[in-house]
């Protein structure tokens, strides 16, 4: 019998309909690499595995939940890499896929650890609390939209999928959950230096009740800091708009 750890965001998926819809989502396509992130108690893993045409690896940080696997789905050995995901290195050389119903907890962070390998990351089918899900799939001007909506659809094409009910847990969380795809956009953008990007962003969003000319003050010139664009909030902005006030910091560091 597995235990469930609270300090891991742990609640069993046990509804085999649900776990059949999230599984389906995954694009299948000739020499398809797909990590799980967390396969817990195996709800996603089992179904996973009996797909042959796929090269598979999950991670899982649990010791406990890691000789559950092992004893549970013999297939899975040398397929289950025993580490923290955050700390984890990139599982596949050359293009892959993730899956995972990620512990809400840390499911921000694991998002930014997705964008840090979003060259090579082709699709993420995730499940998430639904106010992350919802955030990350918000537009602009939405009470959602924040930081995690812009960095992430800056590189992805991102889809709400559908919602999974309390019940389908065992213990039934306190929220409700769910489903999300993430498509690889391809940099439509052609955003080069990220780490720019997120600070402008971050700093944008750092005061989101004031005019962006207050939040970006330290980022911008004076004169600059006098466009009209400045008189608005972070999340009046669309993607777009923060791809403009990126470029228009890098043209402000030549000038």
């Amino acid at each position: 019998m597995l235990t469930l750890k609270k300090s891991l965001g742990q609640h069993f998926l046990h509804d085999e309909n649900i776990c059949r819809k999230i599984v389906e989502q995954v694009t299948r396509k000739e020499g398809l690499q797909l990590v799980e992130v967390g396969p817990g108690g195996g709800a996603l893993t089992k179904y996973l595995l009996a797909w042959e045409d796929v090269r598979y690896k999950a991670i899982e940080v649990d010791d406990e939940k890691v000789t559950y696997l092992n004893a549970q789905y013999p297939a899975i050995k040398d397929k289950l890499v025993h580490i923290d995901f955050l700390k984890a290195a990139v599982p596949f050389e050359g293009q892959f896929s993730v899956i995972g119903n990620f512990p809400y907890n840390i499911s921000s962070q694991i998002l930014f650890k997705i964008l840090d390998w979003e060259n090579q990351v082709d699709e993420v089918i995730g499940m998430f609390q639904k106010e992350v899900a919802l955030r990350v799939a918000a537009p602009s001007g939405n009470k959602a939209y924040g930081i995690l909506s812009v960095l992430i659809q800056a590189f992805f094409k991102v889809e709400y999928l559908f919602d999974v009910h309390e019940n389908c847990f065992t213990p039934p969380p306190k929220v409700k959950s769910g489903v999300i795809r993430l498509s690889n956009a391809q940099n439509p953008f052609g955003i080069e230096d990220r780490k720019t990007f997120t600070r402008i962003v971050k700093a944008a969003f750092g005061q989101r009740r004031k005019m962006l000319r207050n939040a970006l003050k330290g980022t911008f010139s004076a004169a600059i800091l006098e466009e009209p664009i400045f008189t608005k909030r972070a999340e009046q902005l669309s993607v777009a708009d923060f791809v403009g006030l990126y470029q228009r910091y890098l043209k402000q560091q030549h000038d």
